[in-house]
């Protein structure tokens, strides 16, 4: 796959900001394959250092709320202003996903990209967390890092040179999450599928200097990427 918007960032750049997979061409394979209309409030939840909301405002025209836990909102608005993003093109806030500071019905979108793991295991969580910040028939878009199969019962060795058992329960495959999705009472499932970006978005984050990236290619360097793929979903409100 090509990645004509994410590969206009400086490689250095993205290689700075990101937590993980690459989040800039897991994003655009998801926007690519299920467009948002230009000028739609979009909630970007789990944005780390924000990269990916300069990437869907500056690349799609998206107003954009970057949503973190972790990171320091005020760093992130002084990073967007860097880039020549006001802050009413995209907010930077403090955003804890299971209690959400927003106006009920306030975004046409919520994209999740590389986050929904940590924080979206419940089959309540959908309905209960999200869907109220979500105007009618409006969409959440994910792409969420995982396994090709679960395996936490007999978990390969190759898993485990870097993370624990603890760990590797964020990670699920595409079956375990459509068991998880269709709870939902609120919305509907419009497309799900592996993504294409998987293994490109994993060699661009073992590429990085982060103790966390290092860490990591100890298991990928084991084998561990045979078990590795991503999915993603794109949902519609029913309310």
């Amino acid at each position: 796959m090509e990645y004509p918007h994410a590969e206009r960032y400086p490689v250095e750049l993205v290689r700075s900001k990101i937590m993980g997979p690459n989040p800039l061409k897991l994003a655009e394979e998801v926007l690519e394959r299920h467009p948002v209309t230009r000028g739609s409030r979009v909630l970007d939840l789990g944005s780390g250092m924000a990269l990916t909301s300069a990437f869907l405002h500056q690349q799609y025209g998206l107003i954009v709320t970057a949503g973190d836990l972790w990171s320091d909102p005020d760093e992130n608005q002084a990073f967007l202003s860097s880039l020549g993003i006001a802050p009413d093109q995209v907010r930077a806030v403090h955003a804890d996903a299971t209690d959400l500071p927003f106006e009920h019905k306030e975004f046409d979108a919520i994209t999740c990209i590389d986050a929904y793991n940590f924080f979206g295991r419940d089959g309540g969580f959908l309905d209960k967390k999200l869907l109220p910040y979500l105007k009618p028939r409006g969409r959440i878009l994910l792409a969420i890092s995982g396994l090709t199969h679960d395996c936490h019962n007999d978990i390969p060795p190759e898993l485990l040179v870097s993370w624990t058992p603890e760990q590797l329960d964020y990670m699920h495959d595409m079956t375990w999450w459509h068991g998880i999705f269709e709870q939902s009472k609120g919305a509907r499932i419009v497309d799900m599928w592996e993504m294409q970006t998987n293994d490109e978005a994993w060699a661009d984050w073992l590429a990085c200097d982060n103790p966390y990236a290092v860490g990591d290619r100890a298991s990928m360097e084991a084998g561990a990427g045979k078990y590795s793929t991503s999915s993603a979903s794109c949902w519609r409100s029913f309310r």
